[in-house]
């Protein structure tokens, strides 16, 4: 049986980025981070050792990066709040009644790429886990 690769941020780091993910309730609206945020804030609590917090903290970056933030749990972005960026990833997505599994990069100022098959421009959306 292999180990798992140990998590690849000071225990420190990770800390305070868990505290700014639970001072966040935008980032906790997605499924399974609440749960793995507050595990980990327990662990933390209770002074668990430093294998178990790393594999719940890989847990939770995990879900992070599954939920659509790119930079996952410990990244520059978290600790602090620029006007006009976002970590989420904008993407166009199909406008059709029966979508298509086409998604291509969508830029806040330029239109979106247009629909070949409903003769349309495309939507625009956050990139979601199944993409």
């Amino acid at each position: 049986m292999t180990t798992p690769a140990p998590f690849p941020h000071t225990p420190d780091r990770a800390a305070a980025a868990l505290c700014a993910l639970l001072g966040s309730s935008e980032d906790l609206r997605n499924p399974g981070v609440r749960e793995l945020a507050e595990r980990a804030r327990d662990l933390l609590r209770s002074g668990a050792g430093a294998d178990e917090l790393a594999a719940c903290y890989r847990a939770l970056d995990i879900a992070l990066r599954q939920a659509g933030d790119a930079g996952g749990l410990v990244n520059g972005s978290r600790r602090a709040r620029v006007p006009g960026i976002s970590r989420r990833i904008k993407v166009a997505v199909c406008p059709g009644p029966v979508r298509c599994a086409r998604v291509e990069r969508a830029r806040d100022l330029l239109p979106t790429p247009s629909c070949a098959v409903y003769g349309t421009r495309m939507g625009k959306g956050d990139l979601s886990p199944g993409h």
